[in-house]
């Protein structure tokens, strides 16, 4: 549970209320939310290498290093794909 709270719901519930409050202006906003949308699956790419640490034989530190690289990734991803959102 702990993980669902802190994954999505709560810091997004958060950051568009407080857009909303600094910018005043929902169409920014609502920009906002899409490049959210877009970025929700490209950021699961972080946690691949955890998913296959058993697998490989991964240690802790080798899938978080791994998985800021695939953040690395995601970022041209989110870039690209955001384009058609």
């Amino acid at each position: 549970m702990a993980g669902f709270l802190t994954a999505l719901p709560l810091t997004t519930l958060l950051a568009l209320a407080f857009s909303q409050i600094e910018w005043g202006d929902s169409k920014q906003t609502v920009e906002y939310a899409k490049s959210v949308f877009v970025a929700i699956p490209v950021s699961i790419l972080f946690f691949v290498p955890f998913l296959m640490a058993d697998k490989f034989n991964l240690n802790f530190w080798t899938c978080y290093s791994m998985g800021i690289a695939l953040l690395g990734l995601g970022y041209f991803i989110h870039a690209y794909a955001s384009k058609f959102v």
